[in-house]
């Protein structure tokens, strides 16, 4: 067999085996498909699950719900921070796991408007209290019967989107907890609209928390910001106690390039002392005090995660000194307690 011919034959079992390498996707999540009875039409929408969701040691574990809107552009990439900001693989644990669910538009301009818009001509909008009504009474109770979740949800909007976020918060009942408006397009709230709206709210409103990113419009800037810090002071002064909300401007950004950055800021200031650090910590009173202050902040029972307690306890366990020793033995009986 001449030289050429032995090339020929690697070449051709390289390629062979190349062929037979097992290649499989890499899955970020799953589609799924509701029929809405309330909107008269099938409504698709992508969940991904935590990493923990599926290991057997974590069957005890409920994860809270994150809706975003808009899920056909910001699923995937809303979906990847929320996996590296929580997860163990990555160690940052700044906010718990959750499942995060992305909503597929069908007309977002119908769905995401909540007052209807006059026009010379003829149009849908105004739909955002029916969609509202899907999401409430029948995609969350699907996601309820079909996923280990907690019932603390957060809404995710931008755009119009983040008009409906608003909306939503501002409405004396809803199923959410927490909301992040990105951008919210506040062009169809005039001034007369907007106190409309300010003079029904209760107090309720005030045990959500509220995230408001406003984005860099050049030439338009200053009328895009003057709306959001106009409802943000307004929200501010109604509220008798401490304001659960934050409003950012993000200079460098604009109304497209602004989500990513926003979200990854809102979700941290909805967690804001989730992720606390180990060493911080020195007795189990102090932790439990520490997530007493975070429930309480956004009205709902978040407890200590598991790798936090014990970081701490093997941390007190391996220390020098006797009485570390001895107050590790707390920490693990408070976790063993979850269950007992």
């Amino acid at each position: 067999m001449s030289k050429k011919h032995i090339i020929v034959l690697f070449l051709l079992i390289g390629i062979n085996q190349v062929k037979s390498q097992d290649v499989r996707q890499i899955v970020i999540g799953t589609k799924h498909i509701l029929h809405s009875n309330i909107l008269n039409e099938n409504r698709e929408y992508w969940v991904s699950l935590p990493e923990s969701y599926s290991k057997g040691e974590s069957y005890y574990k409920k994860y809270p719900l994150l809706i975003v809107l808009d899920g056909n552009i910001h699923f995937k990439a809303i979906s990847g921070m929320v996996n590296y900001m929580s997860s163990d693989l990555s160690r940052s644990w700044k906010i718990p796991e959750m499942i995060v669910v992305g909503i597929q538009n069908v007309d977002r301009r119908r769905d995401y408007t909540p007052d209807k818009i006059i026009t010379v001509r003829e149009n849908n909008t105004g739909g955002g209290d029916s969609f509202l009504s899907f999401l409430e009474d029948e995609l969350i109770p699907e996601l309820d019967q079909n996923y280990r979740t907690a019932p603390y949800r957060i809404l995710f909007g931008h755009s119009l989107g983040g008009l409906l976020a608003i909306h939503t918060y501002m409405k004396e009942k809803t199923v959410f907890n927490s909301f992040i408006a990105v951008d919210p397009s506040f062009g169809t709230w005039d001034s007369e609209t907007m106190d409309k709206k300010l003079d029904s709210l209760t107090e309720q409103s005030f045990e959500r928390f509220l995230y408001i990113a406003t984005a860099n419009w050049g030439k338009r800037n200053i009328r895009n910001r003057d709306r959001h810090v106009r409802l943000y002071e307004a929200l501010n002064s109604k509220c008798e106690g401490e304001f659960p909300a934050k409003l950012e401007y993000f200079e460098n950004e604009t109304h497209g390039s602004v989500p990513p950055i926003a979200f990854y800021n809102g979700i941290l200031s909805i967690f804001e002392g989730y992720g606390i650090y180990h060493r911080d910590v020195e007795s189990i009173e102090e932790l439990i005090q520490h997530f007493q202050s975070l429930s309480q902040r956004l009205s709902w029972d978040f407890r200590p995660p598991e790798h936090l307690v014990n970081q701490i306890g093997y941390r007190m366990l391996q220390s020098r000194n006797e009485i570390d020793k001895s107050n590790a033995l707390a920490f693990f009986y408070f976790e063993y307690k979850k269950f007992s």
